[in-house]
């Protein structure tokens, strides 16, 4: 499994925390080069410090098409074309529609899905002309489960599986590979910097064990070098997902029925 990524050059976006980093760590830990990609340019030397000299930061607005295309010139004048693309960055809170003003739901919009198309473009020639590749999309089970109280949030994780079906479809014989990755709860700090958020998880979630970080970015990087096209952790996400493919009515009801509802107009409570 360790060859698989020994030597290989792996870009992770949303790497300063959480998914993201724990991902660029289990990469490194089978032999990657890791290129760390985030906003934040302290958190994110921060964690290419902890990983060690095979980890390079760079600091990038990711909701900037044109500050994604100059850092991603600047990776492929380095390194070349990467091996693997993990487009992970992403967050959001959980509103209801009329909760959200436009500009939060554009954010929601621009990163993680604009942002990780906007990525995906610039490495893609590279990759197809090189005839291997990985392309790895992370999203949330809300793209195969919705649920209230989260209407800008499922939508932007509900293009995100729409990305990588189509990926699928358009790299099919290309020798690159899309893979997708979804989780459900992970106890990272997207709750602390998405206040409120928390209060809306569905009761039905109790399905699922809540996982960490680590353990996320570990099926991640093992994932990927084990040539898997779809990653998940725990088990039970897969037989959610399956559940909900083979009966999406039950699935939905059981999901608004524990989920966050209004109690009247204007106003919007936990169910209890």
């Amino acid at each position: 499994m360790t060859a698989a990524l020994a030597g290989r050059t792996v870009v992770v976006t949303g790497a300063s925390s959480g998914i993201g980093a724990a991902t660029a760590r289990h990469c490194a830990a089978l032999g990657a080069r890791v290129i760390l990609l985030a906003r934040d340019a302290g958190r994110l030397r921060a964690v290419a410090d902890r990983i060690g000299p095979e980890a390079e930061p760079h600091a990038v607005d990711l909701a900037d098409p044109d500050a994604l295309a100059a850092v991603a010139a600047r990776i492929e004048a380095d390194h070349g074309t990467p091996d693997v693309l993990v487009n992970n960055a992403g967050g959001g809170r959980w509103r209801f529609a009329e909760e959200t003003d436009p500009a939060e739901a554009r954010a929601m919009m621009d990163v993680p899905v604009l942002a990780a198309f906007h990525l995906t473009r610039c490495f893609l020639p590279g990759m197809l002309e090189r005839g291997r590749g990985t392309i790895v999309t992370v999203t949330s089970m809300a793209a195969f489960t919705p649920f209230p109280g989260a209407t800008a949030y499922v939508m932007s994780r509900k293009a995100l599986l729409g990305l990588h079906e189509a990926l699928a479809a358009d790299l099919s014989g290309t020798g690159v590979r899309p893979v997708l990755a979804y989780f459900a709860r992970v106890d990272s700090l997207f709750w602390a910097n998405n206040p409120g958020s928390a209060e809306r998880v569905p009761g039905a979630q109790a399905l699922i064990p809540r996982i960490d970080p680590d353990r996320a970015g570990r099926a991640i990087a093992r994932g990927v070098a084990r040539g898997r096209r779809t990653v998940t952790a725990p088990g039970m996400a897969r037989v959610v997902r399956a559940l909900a493919a083979l009966a999406p009515g039950i699935t939905s009801a059981l999901v608004r029925r524990t989920g966050h509802r209004r109690n009247n107009v204007g106003r919007t409570d936990a169910r209890p």
